[in-house]
């Protein structure tokens, strides 16, 4: 479909179905689960019923379950979102609970921004003060509310190698350490295994995609991306309260701040930015309450000195899995931008045998994937829309690299960059910089920033 065709869906999906609605949300606990279920509806013609489910000890105090209500309305709040964009109808109408004005340009500023990728692929042309117009004051007001908490932390699992790395130097921190993950699969189940954790002792939550919201794509409705790590903030806010836990640590590195469209605010990984973080620690502190503590522990960090790091825990080189392509059957596809990046951030740091063994093939003599090089290392217009680092870790990986192969015969596809960029070469002090320096903005605690100190020391 062309991008006037994409528009002028977008344009006729607003008028025909003008408004969106979150309706309400219903809590059961049910033996030893808190079964939570939401209903949305466009414009009374179609409704959607997404449930999840957290793993949950009975009994629930009368004030226990008033917490437990703002955490579930605030997860409605961000999983309101994928359903609305089928349509993107211009008004969406919150019944629940009531939203002061300050928390409603909270709400569009995450929707536009999470959406930059969803808006950019489908060639929509929109901006923040008009996409979506929110009206939330029919239902009750929910409190701030304060709660004990332990000093525990919960560490969301993602089955790649930045969580491993989490769970491998928190666990040295002296503190209970809770692996969370959503939907477990297996490359999930084995980074807690592999880092040391018993399976059992972790919690998982179970999310499901209502089936109206499928068949509607099927039918030519708008589909794409939404800010998942949005999503994985607020369900991990109920998470730690239901398992008594103060710290949210997540894996999310400085490298996630760039913008996937250069010169945009576009980034497919909006919701892992530090610009996210910062503004949901200020919505949690102001609106849900003060007492939970949510930070990235590798926000200091770039990818580059995440798979450094990651080099060394070869228990977990067979099981880690980043490829979203071969999630359905834990395996690399070999073909996609995130294999191909993380085959080019872990090349300085492990031999070519190791590399292989973990992906089955030498990704860099691969030359179809010379149009996925050239975006991931800066020279096409746009970077690949996935989780991957920035053009600097990109470029640097790839000069370490050259240096590795200085008097062998180069991969094909590493030879294609060296005489694309002819004859690149990156000062070694940048090189250094990259290796050694952390990020000033960050929101990691002194007594766990150390660890990393440490294990970059080492190095």
């Amino acid at each position: 479909m062309s991008k006037r065709n994409k528009h002028s869906q977008f344009i006729k999906l607003r008028t025909e179905y003008p408004f969106f609605s979150y309706d309400s949300y219903e809590i059961k606990q049910i033996d030893d689960q808190l079964h939570i279920r939401f209903c949305f509806n466009l414009s009374d013609k179609y409704y959607f019923y997404p449930k999840m489910i957290f793993p949950s000890k009975p009994p629930i105090s009368p004030s226990g379950f008033n917490i437990i209500k703002n955490l579930v309305f605030h997860i409605g709040m961000i999983e309101v979102i994928s359903y609305w964009k089928a349509a993107c109808s211009p008004k969406l109408l919150i019944k629940p609970h009531s939203l002061s004005r300050e928390q409603i340009s909270w709400w569009e500023k995450l929707y536009f921004n999470g959406l930059g990728e969803f808006f950019y692929l489908n060639a929509i042309n929109t901006d923040e003060s008009s996409f979506i117009q929110i009206e939330a004051n029919e239902g009750s007001e929910l409190k701030t509310f304060t709660t004990k908490l332990e000093e525990n932390i919960l560490v969301p699992v993602g089955g790649g190698k930045d969580s491993v790395v989490s769970l491998e130097l928190l666990k040295q921190s002296g503190k209970k350490i809770i692996p969370y993950q959503v939907n477990q699969n297996p490359s999930r189940n084995k980074s807690i295994e592999n880092a040391g954790f018993v399976l059992e002792e972790s919690i998982e939550v179970k999310r499901g995609i209502h089936s109206q919201l499928l068949e509607l794509n099927e039918k030519g409705f708008l589909n794409g991306h939404t800010p998942f790590s949005a999503l994985l903030a607020f369900s991990s806010l109920l998470a730690a309260f239901l398992n008594n836990s103060k710290h949210i640590a997540l894996s999310n590195e400085s490298s996630a701040s760039e913008s996937t469209v250069p010169d945009t605010k576009i980034n497919h990984q909006y919701s892992k930015s530090v610009d996210f973080e910062s503004d949901f620690r200020e919505y949690v502190a102001e609106f849900i309450s003060p007492d939970f503590n949510y930070f990235s522990f590798l926000r200091p960090l770039n990818e580059l000195q995440i798979a450094k790091l990651f080099s060394k825990f070869e228990h977990h080189f067979k099981d880690f899995r980043s490829c979203n392509v071969g999630s359905k059957n834990n395996s690399w596809c070999g073909r996609c931008p995130k294999c191909l990046f993380t085959y080019i951030i872990l090349s300085p740091f492990l031999e070519e045998d190791r590399l292989q063994e973990i992906f089955g093939k030498n990704l860099l003599e691969d030359e179809s994937l010379k149009s996925t090089l050239d975006e991931l290392s800066g020279q096409a217009a746009v970077k690949p829309f996935e989780c991957v680092g920035t053009i600097d870790d990109v470029n640097i990986a790839l000069q370490l690299k050259l240096k590795k192969h200085a008097h062998q015969k180069l991969p094909a596809l590493l030879d294609y960059y060296k005489n694309k960029m002819a004859n690149p070469t990156i000062p070694a002090e940048k090189i250094k910089q990259h290796l050694t320096n952390l990020e000033a903005k960050h929101f990691v605690p002194d007594e766990l920033l150390k660890l990393i100190k440490a294990h970059l020391k080492d190095e």
